[in-house]
C-alpha cells in the first residue's frame, strides 16, 4: 500500500471517530434555556397527546462514549490505521501460521506413524480404521468439492469408488495424484472431422462399449476415421485407453463428461482439459498418504 492510500485511511478513520466525539459532546451538553424535560415540537395528537424532544439518556450516550474509547484502543494494538501495524504486532498471516505450528506439533507423529504403513494394509487392516477416518475427514475438507462427499464424482470429475482410473488406481498412482496433481488433455478436431463423418465417428467410439442401437455401417465407416484422426495415439487400436496419458478407456460405458451423442461430438469438436491441482506443498507426504488410503479403500 503506498503512503498516499495509507494516510488517506489514517485520516478517514480518526476524522470519523474524532465526528463521533463532537456530535457525542454536543447532544450531552445542556444549552440555555432548554427545560429539563425537553422542548415540545408542537406535534399534537388525539387533542392533547404531544411530542416531546428529549434528550438522550445519560446511560446512552455513556455507552457511545465506551465504544469510541474501545475503538481507539483497538486501533493502538491491532493494524487498522493504513501501514500502522499496531502496538501488538498481529497479523492474520502470523495468527495462521502459529495455529498451523501448534497443530503440527499435536498431529504430526500421527501422521508420521501411519505414513510408515502401506497404503494398502492401512485401507485393508481393521486395526487401522482410525487412519481410514482421518483419511475420509480430510478428504471431506479438501477433495469433496470436486468429487462429491461420496466420492463418486460430477461431471468433468472422476468418480473414485468404481475403480475405473485414468491415470492408475493402484495406491502409488493414487498418492501421486494427490501429490503431484494431473492435466488431461483432449485436443479439438473442430475441421478435421464435421457433418457425416463426426456422425460415423461418434457411432464407432459408441460401438466400443457395446451400445446397443448403433447403425453398423456408419460404425464401420467411422473406425476410419479413428484411425485417420491419431485417435489411437491415446486411446489404443481397442479403445482401451492409456492410463500413462490419462486417456480414458472407451470400452467400458464409463464418460466423464456424459454419454449423449451430443456431449461426444462436442468432447471431439473442441477436446477437454482436465486438471487436478497440486497438493504436495499444501498437504504433504504424510496426510496425502492417509487420503490415499481412504480413497483407495473406496474401491477395493
Amino acid at each position: 500500500m503506498s503512503s498516499f492510500w495509507s494516510n488517506w485511511i489514517i485520516i478517514l478513520t480518526v476524522g470519523n471517530i474524532l465526528a463521533c466525539i463532537w456530535l457525542i459532546w454536543w447532544t450531552m451538553r445542556k444549552r440555555a434555556g432548554e427545560a429539563e424535560s425537553g422542548d415540545v415540537t408542537g406535534h399534537t395528537w388525539d387533542e392533547d397527546l404531544q411530542e416531546y424532544n428529549n434528550p438522550l439518556p445519560r446511560w446512552w450516550l455513556w455507552m457511545f462514549w465506551i465504544t469510541i474509547i474501545f475503538a481507539a484502543g483497538y486501533l493502538a494494538y491491532f493494524p487498522g490505521l493504513g501501514l500502522f501495524q499496531g502496538a501488538g504486532n498481529w497479523s492474520s498471516t502470523g495468527q495462521y501460521e502459529g495455529e498451523m505450528q501448534q497443530a503440527a506439533e499435536k498431529y504430526d507423529p500421527i501422521f508420521k506413524k501411519y505414513a510408515a504403513i502401506g497404503i494398502a494394509d492401512l485401507a485393508s487392516k481393521p486395526e487401522n480404521e482410525e487412519a481410514l477416518a482421518m483419511g475420509k475427514r480430510m478428504y471431506l475438507s479438501y477433495c469433496s468439492q470436486c468429487h462429491g462427499s461420496t466420492a463418486t464424482g460430477a461431471t468433468g470429475y472422476p468418480n473414485l469408488a468404481d475403480n475405473d482410473w485414468l491415470w492408475g488406481g493402484s495406491p502409488e498412482k493414487i498418492k501421486e495424484t494427490i501429490m503431484n496433481g494431473r492435466t488431461g488433455v483432449m485436443i479439438p478436431h473442430k475441421g478435421r472431422v464435421e457433418g457425416e463423418q463426426l456422425d460415423q465417428l461418434t457411432d464407432y467410439v459408441f460401438s466400443l462399449s457395446g451400445r446397443e442401437g448403433i447403425d453398423a455401417a456408419s460404425a464401420e465407416a467411422g473406425k476410419a476415421q479413428f484411425l485417420t484422426l491419431g485417435c489411437i495415439a491415446c486411446h489404443g487400436m481397442d479403445g482401451t485407453g492409456n492410463q500413462a496419458l490419462g486417456a480414458p478407456n472407451l470400452t467400458d460405458e464409463i464418460w466423464l463428461y456424459g454419454a449423449s451423442a451430443g456431449v461426444v461430438k462436442k468432447t471431439i469438436l473442441e477436446g477437454r482439459q482436465g486438471v487436478m491441482p497440486a497438493h504436495k506443498e499444501f498437504l504433504g507426504n504424510d496426510k496425502s498418504h492417509l487420503i490415499a488410503a481412504y480413497i483407495y479403500s473406496l474401491s477395493n
